[in-house]
């Protein structure tokens, strides 16, 4: 007869370095579901007896087995008293699929290591609550910042209630966008454009503004090479105050794989409706949210988008919609890529709006990182969160020295 397992063991020891090692095996196997498992996080799961993995296995995609369901399945009655790790807290709610918390309970596993806390309301603590309550020894934060920069998306999006946004832009070396005639295309050189189509592929939705739509009437599909293509086109999300989007707009135009176009128009609350219903006939979302300094309020797109599983969000474009975004406290990576061109004019700027009165308040990147990409440069880094108000404050007080 199998004995019950006590639940008065003594505090359990802190992260060895081979829970370390497995642990960055689960990160490692996690990076698999990249672009397939939103609106859930990316989970790598490792049962293992010591120094040797005896089981492994991740989430590949949204309402398929969890990782810690596939690893489980894999490793059959050798998980009984072995220690499963995961770069997730694991679940303690019925989604589509069951508990995972409840699955290590009944394999017998004695020890789970994880990497990151789980700040989804059904989960925060509860699956680690379980596990301790049934007997098994928990091991939480070893990895905890590789593994919350893994599902950054996913834990802006639950702590947040927003996407994760990305801000992709470009320039020449002059800074410009354009030439002297609104030709932008292209800036960046091939590389470059490879790059971008991958983060679109990864990412719910591409966000341009109405200005950028209406110069260069982008398609905004994903294009891929090689065995990912053609890849995955994300949501289209137009910002348009008064709707003034065409219902000949390549944005309406289906993905490479086939796939029909979704697009969403944001307009502000004076939109006309004979345009909107258009632009519905068309097959477009329209969602209408209240205006802010004229536009349509970023803060409350963006809730609406994340309340409709968009999680992770690319920002392409134009200035003035990727100041509203910065102004929002909504911006939390930049990617910035730099051609080695030289264009002159007076073409404008990747980012406008009204600016920051001193460089004591501009918007550092943190972790900067520069790299070539082709013949381009790309720096990319991590934006600090400040509240809207002091951002919109900074720039009223811009706005003032400036006449």
């Amino acid at each position: 007869m199998t004995e019950p397992r006590t639940t008065s063991s003594p505090a359990p020891a802190g992260p060895t370095d081979t829970d370390v090692r497995h642990l960055r095996r689960t990160l490692a196997l996690a990076e698999r579901g990249r672009g397939t498992t939103h609106p859930n996080p990316m989970v790598g799961c490792v049962i293992a007896r010591g120094d040797e993995a005896v089981a492994e296995g991740w989430h590949e995609r949204a309402g398929g087995p969890h990782a810690e369901a596939a690893a489980l399945a894999a490793a059959g009655e050798r998980a009984r008293g072995a220690t499963a790790y995961v770069t997730l807290e694991p679940c303690a709610h019925h989604g589509r699929t069951p508990p995972c918390a409840d699955a290590l309970i009944a394999a017998g596993v004695a020890r789970v290591v994880f990497a990151s806390p789980d700040p989804d309301p059904r989960v925060a603590g509860a699956g680690e609550a379980r596990l301790r309550s049934a007997g098994v020894e928990v091991v939480a934060g070893a990895l905890r910042d590789e593994a919350d920069a893994l599902n950054a998306a996913y834990l802006t999006h639950r702590r947040l209630g927003r996407p994760w946004v990305r801000y992709k832009t470009a320039m020449t070396l002059d800074g410009k966008i354009a030439t002297r005639t609104g030709r932008s295309r292209w800036i960046t050189g091939p590389a470059a454009r490879a790059m971008v189509h991958r983060w679109r592929h990864q990412a719910d939705a591409v966000a341009v503004g109405i200005n950028t739509l209406l110069q260069d009437d982008p398609a905004l599909t994903t294009r891929l090479e090689g065995d990912d293509a053609p890849g995955r086109t994300a949501r289209k999300v137009v910002f348009d105050a008064i709707a003034r989007t065409p219902v000949t707009a390549r944005v309406f135009d289906d993905g490479p794989d086939g796939a029909p176009a979704r697009v969403t128009i944001v307009v502000g609350p004076d939109a006309p409706d004979v345009r909107t219903e258009a632009l519905e006939a068309r097959g477009a979302r329209v969602l209408r949210v209240p205006a802010h300094q004229g536009r349509p309020d970023v803060a409350a797109a963006l809730r609406a988008l994340a309340a409709d599983d968009v999680v992770e969000l690319l920002l392409e474009g134009g200035g003035t919609l990727a100041w509203s975004f910065l102004a929002a406290g909504a911006i939390d990576r930049v990617a910035w890529f730099v051609a080695p061109k030289l264009v002159g004019g007076r073409g404008a700027s990747p980012l406008a709006g009204l600016g920051v009165a001193g460089m004591e308040a501009a918007h550092a990147l943190q972790n900067a990182q520069v790299r070539r990409v082709g013949d381009d440069l790309l720096i990319e880094g991590d934006l600090a969160q400040r509240p809207p108000e002091t951002i919109e404050e900074t720039a009223a007080n811009a706005a003032g020295e400036d006449g």
